[in-house]
């Protein structure tokens, strides 16, 4: 599941990239917040020739990582997902890991590419964002309590099982805050989670959608799950 926008640079070259890996059953869902630059388009185009494509394109939806997140979730759920591998669109989440994030589910209920386990890095983005990104992890470790180093990884894989008990359909982050708010509720089902590292790429093309507002606004997220409950 690719949440998108703007992300035409990169799109075909990353589900051409997962569809090789030759995983049996291997789909990719893109969940499109109706993307300018043809993202949209794009994907289209790829799942009129392969079934394994399949395009959610959110027209007239409010726009936001985790409303996308949302709808893609329960988009997956529809198609009968056994288990659901969430990722970013430029290539900072390497398919690579796919395998690994699977066979990891054999001892966890969610798997967690992790830049901040053993064997895990981020070297390639600044200092600065390095530093912004222990202490964004910091805050919500302590705020919601939950036993994950890199919170803020966007690339997961949920069981079904595990899916399901986080309620996708109740998620209330329209922003990048939904990876805390649904770590939280996995937290309070009481579900097992795995940290596999990786090795985090900065994007090479595109710009990135996280700005001061939207991180400011997780912030303010976290602070009201952690307050009112998820």
């Amino acid at each position: 599941m690719i949440p998108t926008f703007n992300e035409s640079a990169d799109i075909k070259a990353l589900i051409e990239t997962i569809l090789g890996l030759g995983i049996e059953g291997l789909e990719a869902l893109v969940v499109d917040d109706h993307s300018p630059d043809g993202t949209g388009e794009i994907v289209a185009g790829l799942a009129a020739k392969d079934p394994r494509v399949i395009l959610l394109d959110r027209a007239g939806a409010p726009a936001g990582r985790g409303l996308a997140g949302r709808d893609g979730y329960l988009r997956a759920l529809e198609r009968g997902a056994d288990f659901v591998i969430e990722m970013d669109a430029d290539f900072s989440h390497q398919p690579k890991y796919i395998p690994e994030l699977l066979s990891a589910m054999k001892d966890c209920d969610i798997a967690i590419g992790s830049r901040l386990v053993p064997g895990g890095s981020d070297f390639d983005r600044s200092w600065a964002r390095r530093c912004l990104t222990l202490a964004a992890n910091s805050y919500a470790r302590l705020l919601l309590g939950l036993p994950v180093r890199d919170t803020n990884s966007g690339y997961r894989c949920f069981s079904r099982r595990a899916l399901e008990a986080v309620s996708p359909r109740t998620l209330t982050s329209a922003g990048p805050a939904i990876l805390h708010e649904t770590l939280y509720r996995a937290r309070r089902a009481g579900l097992r989670f795995k940290e596999v590292p990786i090795e985090f790429i900065d994007r090479r093309r595109g710009s990135s959608k996280l700005d001061l507002r939207r991180l400011a606004a997780g912030y303010v997220t976290v602070l009201k799950i952690a307050i009112m409950g998820g």
